[in-house]
């Protein structure tokens, strides 16, 4: 009998695991420098989508913008994807993927969001008009060249996102570029389409999708790979957002805007990184997923250098009984009692890929149970193998596999469970997965996580899945239509940048500014009412995002409030430095009386001399209580007995002044 327990004695899988993450000379973001980029090749390119702020979805006349409860649904569509050959007699991979999961679709609809254009049973309307001329004039801000003609097209989703299988699309313009601090980025192309459903939940074979985003007019702007590192690939996302949201004419709030992010290194593939929600995701996840492929690479140079024919490599599997083993662990258990059916898999030359590095937390295993998830359709956790850090096959489970594999002193074992219907695309999965892996790193579309690490989604599209919409004619733009959108143009995001930079705003509010649309709002104030920019700037960059994060927003809040608040104090001439603590008050209670906002701070009002009189009897005071006397320690004290009556009525600046000329006197 083959003696296994005695080979794996000396295989340590937590000591590969740090290994290999070595010999991929992986290094946390915060340590890596553009060298550590460079040296293995990061490139990476944006896919950035936001939906438009319209009253109509984008080709027919339901309501934008409603949402509902995914328990509030008043029918259900239920349908199932399958391929069809193309007119070129091939079938799409993504669509073979797709058809391979056996996916039952369903899709919850509710009256007042949804017709009968979004299950395909009625042509479109003609385009948003409104959508159009947004999408028109984002274009302008981005330097695009716009088309002479806008032709819809189709372009196909095959992962039941959209219930007809294809999503209507158009470009608007081309060969543009944004400004960043270092450098000038390429755009490709920006387009005004279709979003897509939003998913409850995917579970087994089942997949459950909501339709109220369905429809909802959203432009895509497409970069070329510029970036060369991740802090880019964050700027370049950060401008074309606070681009969009400067023409106030964007939705803003979770999912309104989401990006892709394409990364490649030197020697792998691109790999699109789907739906990122937060662009402070972004530099974790760009840097992990290029290590990821970097670490995909030298698993292929170690395959092929075992494998002189690699593409004569096969695996080989037996299936098992529950009742041969001892079972202890629980999803086994439960897998047993379900009567499901167990196999064995035995991959020659894999010992040591198993647990080779990828990400953070994350090995090869991962990649392959990855897949089992999508494409098998078998629940997590649905695979164990002989590289756990935790062993749970145990040496005699392994006395009774290897010999039944005819398994050798190189390879790796790994045992799945599920479904006996699912069991061919598993072991099918299986195979391809490994297989791919002595040709690198497979194109696919990647599920982002917080942490920056990722999961497989789906094979990536082929560039055949666009094609003419025979259902819309061709839209002209004449010049006289593009010169008049351009008359309403805000100013670009690089010159309010340096306008703020100007004005002395602290650079630490640029972000929450841009990403609020806030520009306006100081320009405008600042100018009418003869505020300091700069003391507007950093109350609102600062004091407005500190009261956001700390307090429940009250119904009808909005941004001019802030500006009423403003007038307010200077009409009754009082101090500006007021409205830090009156702004909490107005942000959680937006309808409440300026006058009541004042009583519940318990401000009183005093004059100038009611509070200078007071600082001859405070200087006795100290005199009195303090033994160590200093003129600085002395006007400190006086300053704090005082300012919370100043605060409001007189300036703390000026306070400061008149207190230390009588300590003086």
């Amino acid at each position: 009998m083959y003696n296994y327990q005695k080979m794996e004695n000396h295989f340590d899988p937590r000591a590969n695991y740090e290994k290999t993450k070595k010999e991929v000379s992986y290094v946390p973001r915060k340590e890596a420098t553009q060298k550590t980029y460079d040296d293995i090749g990061f490139m990476s390119g944006l896919e950035v989508h936001q939906q438009l702020l319209t009253d109509k979805k984008l080709f027919c006349n339901c309501p934008a913008g409603r949402f509902h409860d995914s328990d509030d649904y008043d029918a259900e569509v239920i349908r199932h994807m399958r391929p069809t050959l193309s007119e070129l007699g091939e079938y799409d991979g993504t669509a073979l993927m797709e058809f391979k999961t056996r996916k039952e679709i369903v899709y919850r609809l509710k009256h007042q969001t949804t017709c009968t254009y979004e299950v395909d049973d009625t042509p479109p309307f003609p385009i948003n008009r409104q959508a159009l001329d947004i999408a028109i004039e984002i274009s302008l801000l981005s330097k695009l060249n716009i088309v002479g003609e806008v032709h819809i097209t189709r372009k196909q989703y095959l992962d039941g996102s959209i219930p007809t299988g294809f999503q209507r699309t158009a470009i608007i313009g081309v060969e543009g570029e944004i400004p960043l601090k270092n450098k000038n980025v390429r755009l490709i192309q920006l387009s005004i389409e279709e979003d897509s459903c939003r998913e409850i939940s995917d579970i087994g074979h089942t997949r459950v999708y909501k339709t109220d985003r369905l429809g909802m007019p959203l432009i895509e702007t497409v970069t070329y790979p510029d970036m060369v590192n991740p802090d880019e690939v964050m700027e370049a996302c950060n401008y074309i957002r606070f681009l969009n949201r400067s023409t106030g004419k964007v939705r803003v709030g979770m999912g309104a805007g989401r990006e892709d992010v394409n990364v490649s290194c030197k020697g792998g593939t691109r790999v699109e990184i789907k739906g990122v929600a937060h662009t402070k995701w972004i530099p974790e996840l760009t840097h992990n997923e290029c290590f990821r492929q970097w670490a995909l690479l030298k698993i292929r140079e170690k395959l092929q250098s075992k494998f002189a024919d690699y593409k004569a490599w096969e695996m080989s599997h037996g299936f098992l009984d529950f009742d041969m083993f001892e079972i202890t662990y629980e999803p086994l258990k439960v897998a047993k009692d379900s009567g499901e059916k167990l196999v064995a898999v035995n991959l020659p030359g894999f010992k040591g890929i198993m647990s080779h590095f990828t990400q953070p937390g994350k090995m090869f295993a991962d990649e392959i149970s990855d897949r089992l998830k999508v494409v098998a359709c078998l629940e997590k956790p649905n695979l164990l193998h002989t590289e756990q850090f935790e062993p749970i096959i145990t040496d005699l489970d392994l006395d009774i596999i290897a010999p039944m594999l005819n398994a050798g002193p190189d390879d790796a074992q790994l045992i799945v469970w599920g479904p006996e219907e699912d069991m061919k695309t598993a072991l099918e999965t299986i195979e391809e997965r490994c297989k791919m892996a002595f040709e690198g790193v497979p194109e696919e579309t990647r599920k982002s996580f917080e942490n920056g690490t990722t999961i497989f989604e789906r094979v990536l599209p082929g560039a055949d899945r666009m094609y003419p919409d025979t259902d819309s004619a061709p839209i002209p733009l004449t010049n006289e239509v593009i010169d008049e959108l351009s008359k309403g143009l805000p100013t670009d995001v690089v010159a309010r940048y340096n306008q703020l930079k100007e004005w002395g705003v602290a650079e630490s509010t640029y972000n929450y500014i841009f990403k609020r649309n806030l520009f306006p709002i100081i320009d405008t104030i600042s100018k009418k009412h003869k505020i300091s920019p700069k003391w507007l700037g950093n109350f609102i960059g600062h004091r407005m995002k500190w009261v956001e994060g700390h307090f429940e927003k009250g119904e009808g809040f909005n941004y001019e409030i802030i500006e009423d608040l403003l007038v307010f104090l200077k009409k009754k001439n009082y101090n500006l430095k007021l409205a830090y603590k009156m702004l909490p008050v107005l942000y959680h209670y937006p309808k409440m009386e300026l006058e009541s906002v004042l009583t519940s701070i318990k401000f009183k009002e005093r004059q100038q001399d009611e509070i200078t009189e007071k600082i001859d009897f405070l200087s006795e005071k100290f005199s009195s209580i303090c033994y160590s006397d200093s003129t600085e320690n002395r006007i400190d004290w006086i300053m704090g007995q005082l300012s919370r009556m100043a605060y409001g009525n007189m300036g703390l600046e000026n306070l400061y002044q008149v207190v230390k000329q009588k300590i003086s006197e």
